[in-house]
């Protein structure tokens, strides 16, 4: 039988809860009724992916590069799946293929893609969809200037960020020097993002890709204004506010974004809108907290037809 390395998210902590834990173990189940061996690596004691039965074997390990790839030569894997364990797993991507183990569902270039700025801005040029103007920087000087560029109210974040970390919306030049103080604290090794804050309603799409078509199962509308973090804030489904205008254009954005990106299983995009505009703030090409929620709200089974789009299926077909 074929092996498949299923990667979980590691130990809850704020941003990264058991939502990811739903997904590791329903993809499991799913490679499972396909016929391959599984293999998990969690180390999280509190999470069902790490009972001794969910999956063929469990190594309950650190997910650190190190850890992972003993467990690769011990096993050989015939291929890993990074998509459902948050961003811990994801950032394990560039590690496991120079370990020569293939990525299935969306390739490595196009998870660097959705997550570096200026390749992505490349692509939302591509597809003509706008977004909150801003730069990438690395000092507190260049942070004000830009911030000067785009005028006050600004947000600042680190890039490759988890749960919100230190993402603050800073009205002025103290405001700046203060938070690049915070963030360099979390995350020295990334840029730094200023965007124009801008003040509108935010919405988040989770959708299924298989590199053609693509399946919507719904679009949420956040409570909390934009710029809170979606981890903070209440999601309403179906969405309340918007008009059929609003959301074929949600609709056609995320249809363009998966597939110039060239995703296969899930991906997560969060919109703001502000009247009659709709910008997009994020793509990430994993599945996201909502999946679980999502999935039971509306009966579709998103995690196993994402499994078994990455293994190689068409949505036609499922």
């Amino acid at each position: 039988r074929k092996k498949v390395l299923v990667l979980g998210s590691g130990p809850i902590r704020i941003g990264q809860g058991i939502e990811f834990d739903f997904c590791s173990v329903h993809c499991t189940w799913a490679f499972a009724k396909e016929g391959y061996e599984t293999i998990i690596i969690n180390n999280n004691p509190e999470t069902v992916s790490t009972d001794f039965d969910i999956a063929d074997k469990l190594y309950f390990e650190p997910l650190t590069p190190e850890d992972v790839e003993s467990i690769v030569n011990l096993e050989k894997p015939d291929g890993a799946v990074v998509q459902f364990g948050g961003q811990t797993a994801i950032k394990l991507t560039e590690a496991l293929m120079k370990m020569g183990v293939p990525i299935l569902g969306t390739s490595a270039e196009n998870v660097d893609a959705a997550e570096d700025r200026e390749l992505f801005d490349e692509i939302l040029e591509k597809c003509g969809i706008p977004r909150p103007s801003g730069h990438t920087v690395f000092t507190a000087e260049e942070a004000k200037k830009a911030a000067n560029e785009l005028g006050y109210p600004v947000l600042v974040r680190p890039s490759y960020v988890l749960g919100g970390q230190g993402m603050q919306i800073a009205i002025n030049d103290e405001d700046v020097d203060e938070f690049i103080g915070i963030i360099n604290r979390i995350a020295q090794e990334h840029p730094i993002l200023v965007d124009k804050y801008l003040v509108g309603k935010e919405i988040e799409v989770d959708a299924v890709c298989d590199g053609e078509d693509i399946l919507i199962p719904g679009i949420m509308e956040h409570i909390e204004r934009a710029g809170i973090h979606s981890g903070d804030s209440i999601s309403v489904y179906p969405a309340q506010s918007l008009d059929d205008h609003v959301k074929a254009t949600i609709v056609d954005y995320t249809r363009k974004l998966a597939q110039s990106l060239h995703v296969i299983g899930l991906i997560n995009i969060q919109f703001i809108v502000c009247g009659e505009d709709v910008y997009v703030i994020e793509v990430n090409p994993r599945s996201s907290r909502t999946v679980p929620y999502i999935s039971k709200v509306t009966g579709i089974p998103i995690v196993p037809l994402a499994t078994r789009v990455i293994l190689g299926k068409k949505l036609k077909e499922l």
